[in-house]
């Protein structure tokens, strides 16, 4: 695109002995610039070029005096196709004797190569006529290549902001699914809970409740019965208040059982070994599976309460994850702490499961376990194959401060 601006005009010498001078004092202007000018005729032919400018087109100045110079150095465009001359800014800029300004174009060397251009076209005016038109010119490769750097690198950037966004988009989405699983388990517990408070410490208390009111009811009788019958009844009452005694037992236990499945206080009263210990052996007689148990603490370093309870529940995780897909008869669970690490190795021998399958966005109880395990500083490592079985194992190198 050209840029307009008003045509100047060439400034007429002094004539005689002046008018060498100053013509030998543009010449060496000419020469002392590093970029490269030159004139043209109205036919387009150079009239004069300065040594830089056919230094870099690679002729010597005199190669290309007379010469056309959209023909010699403008005659095809960046894809090689020609250039036609009717076409051409510097040409038809100076025969409308309007100048241009151009940067996005090629010129071509006498050997045959190309390099991008910066060029402006000023028309010569003499009494108010074109006598044709000053070119000045400079090889702008360096700026193009910058330029082209600039843009890649930008462009890697973009690619590069594009993909974290999209990581963070995925991540979000899957901490939200993972929060809609902890919030779906959250109920189903508390389901759970319910039901069991409902049908067992709801039926002893209803039974309770029962036995109460028939004490009450026996004990406002008993004036009106006599000696004998009264001491009868009061051996009826006492067998029922032994009765009542084993009912209140037993939903003394239920609430201990359900506290115990809640948060085992076998983890508080003895710590975090004794609670995998108690755990394992639980969760492999309810299971009917064989267990190979290795466990050696005897250097282990205490550990805070909330990273204690993070680690019996990836444990726990572990474990309801071989109950519920493993289909297996046999597991193996090693334990190994030190005042620097804590290992944990779960590893069964039931159906397996391909490598996806613990990656899927539906995997939550993985999920989870990572989670906990990344907030401990640690990792959780699971391999599996197909008819061989699992293995899950959680990794905690302990930082000491």
């Amino acid at each position: 695109m050209c840029n307009t601006v008003p045509a100047e005009t060439v400034p007429t010498p002094f004539p005689g002995e002046g008018q060498v001078v100053w013509r030998d004092r543009l010449s060496q202007l000419l020469e002392s610039t590093g970029e490269g000018i030159y004139g043209i005729d109205m036919d387009g032919r150079c009239t004069f070029i300065n040594r830089a400018g056919a230094a870099l087109l690679g002729y010597a100045p005199d190669e290309a005096l007379g010469h056309n110079m959209h023909e010699l150095a403008h005659h095809s465009h960046t894809d090689g196709s020609h250039y036609p001359e009717h076409l051409c800014p510097i040409f038809n800029a100076f025969r409308e004797g309007l100048p241009c300004r151009i940067d996005t174009e090629l010129f071509w060397r006498k050997n045959g190569s190309a390099f991008a251009v910066e060029y402006s076209s000023h028309p010569i005016v003499e009494s108010g006529v074109v006598q044709g038109a000053v070119v000045t010119f400079v090889d702008i490769s360096a700026r193009r290549e910058a330029e082209d750097a600039l843009r890649q690198v930008h462009a890697v950037l973009e690619q590069r902001v594009s993909e974290r966004t999209q990581a963070l988009s995925e991540a979000l989405q899957q901490l939200r699914e993972l929060s809609a699983y902890a919030n779906t388990v959250r109920e189903e517990e508390r389901t759970r809970i319910a039901r069991e408070v409902h049908d067992e410490l709801g039926s002893l208390l209803v039974a309770l409740k029962m036995d109460v009111g028939w004490l009450d009811k026996r004990l406002g009788e008993q004036p009106q019965r006599s000696m004998d019958e009264a001491q009868g009844m009061r051996d009826r009452m006492r067998f029922k208040c032994q009765n009542m005694s084993r009912l209140i037992e037993s939903a003394v236990e239920n609430v201990g059982r359900i506290i115990t499945d809640l948060r085992p206080s076998i983890l508080d009263h003895q710590g975090l070994w004794a609670a995998l210990d108690w755990q394992a052996h639980e969760f492999v007689q309810s299971a009917e599976l064989a267990l190979d148990w290795q466990m050696d603490v005897t250097d282990a370093a205490p550990l805070p309460e909330q990273a204690a309870i993070a680690v019996f529940r990836i444990f726990q995780e572990m474990l309801c994850n071989v109950g519920r897909h493993a289909q297996a008869s046999q597991i193996a669970i090693a334990i190994k702490a030190t005042a620097d690490e804590i290992s944990i190795a779960v590893e069964d021998n039931g159906k397996g499961a391909e490598t996806a399958a613990f990656e899927a966005n539906n995997a939550y109880g993985v999920m989870g376990m990572r989670e906990r395990a990344r907030h401990l500083g640690g990792r959780l490592e699971i391999s599996s194959e197909i008819g061989f079985g699992a293995r899950f194992h959680l990794h905690i190198q302990l930082l000491h401060k």
